[in-house]
């Protein structure tokens, strides 16, 4: 029983595949809180565009 517990305490294949999940949620926190700011800018500006094309006039 003890020389399972060493063997599965040496066991280095699972680590790779946590580091990988950790590398990959952290990218995706950045994507997700980059496109915040890229949302509300675009929301302001499609506003804006709506109000300008709103006032111009076409005889």
């Amino acid at each position: 029983m003890l020389g399972m517990v060493k063997r599965f305490a040496r066991d280095e294949s699972a680590a790779v595949t946590v580091d990988w999940v950790v590398i990959t949620a952290g990218i995706v926190l950045f994507g997700v809180a980059a496109a915040i700011p890229l949302r509300q800018a675009s929301v302001a500006k499609s506003s804006e565009i709506a109000t300008f094309i709103d006032s111009v006039s076409v005889d």
